[in-house]
């Protein structure tokens, strides 16, 4: 098995400015769109995960991944300290949470927590730790001969990247509750964090299931390049970024003869997928 099957990605958004910022991410979120329906349609299943240092951006790239998205046909997973039983059946912790046929799954932090901030904290042992490392990519690759496919993203920030985001929370009256004794903690060990990551790079990036590494130092390059990855992966290269195209709100579609026009994305999503299941519907009201 080859590994350190790493994708680096270099961000074609450098430097991007509000105005293209809005632009391109409403383009970039109509592709997601996309996806999701063909998701939907194939009955395939999808799972996202997000790791990364704290304050690196995880949840709020998420957050832009599903603004437009179906609510009805994906979750946001972000588990909290787990229990005696959990830890000792570490898979299936995760497992619980995959995505159903037609589903899509985010993971704000993952089963990589045990690759991460478990053994730089201590809050795992050795034998765990390497328990996990000997299986995770096995474990993978069998879900993934059964029809689950997975992204694994790491956004990368520097010290001082970090340190400025922690200071903005923990001054901020809005956002002091997104600090924990955890992140400090983990920030004074930034130097065993990044042995631990170095070695999970090397350990569990293969061909069919790399890291795919973003950095994550500018919040809206990063989330816009997290988001060209996973277009370009489904709908192939010729997504072009920046291309200055509008998406407007002017999206239209028939249901049941009559033509809707001058919809939003939100809009066009629920009558999409109403007709995509008028029969449904219709039964229903036949029998009620």
């Amino acid at each position: 098995m080859k590994l350190r099957q790493m994708k680096a990605i270099e961000t074609p958004y450098a430097g991007v400015d509000n105005k293209a910022y809005a632009n391109e991410k409403k383009r970039l979120q109509f592709e997601l769109l996309n996806i999701q329906q063909r998701i939907l349609d194939q009955k395939r299943r999808l799972v996202i995960i997000f790791e990364g240092r704290d304050a690196a951006g995880k949840g709020s790239t998420i957050k832009r991944f599903t603004e437009n998205l179906m609510p009805k046909h994906y979750k946001t997973v972000e588990l909290g300290i787990p229990t005696k039983h959990e830890s000792k059946n570490w898979f299936k912790r995760y497992e619980r949470h995959f995505p159903k046929p037609g589903e899509i799954t985010f993971f704000d932090r993952s089963w990589y927590t045990r690759a991460l901030i478990e053994p730089t904290l201590g809050y795992c042992s050795n034998r765990q730790y390497q328990n996990f490392m000997n299986k995770v990519l096995a474990w993978e690759h069998n879900h993934i001969a059964n029809g689950l496919i997975i992204i694994k993203y790491y956004l990368s920030v520097e010290p001082e990247t970090q340190l400025y985001r922690l200071e903005n929370r923990i001054n901020d009256p809005l956002r002091y509750w997104k600090i924990s004794d955890t992140d400090l903690l983990a920030r004074k060990e930034w130097e065993v964090f990044t042995g631990f990551k170095e070695q999970m790079f090397r350990h569990t990036s293969s061909k069919i299931s790399p890291w795919v590494v973003i950095n994550g130092n500018v919040k809206r390059e990063a989330r816009l390049t997290s988001m060209l990855y996973l277009v370009r992966k489904f709908s192939g290269q010729d997504y072009n970024p920046l291309t200055g195209d509008n998406i407007k709100d002017n999206h239209s579609i028939k249901v049941n003869g009559v033509k809707f026009r001058g919809l939003t994305l939100q809009q066009f999503s629920v009558l999409k997928e109403f007709n995509d299941n008028r029969e449904l519907f219709s039964n229903f009201k036949k029998n009620n």
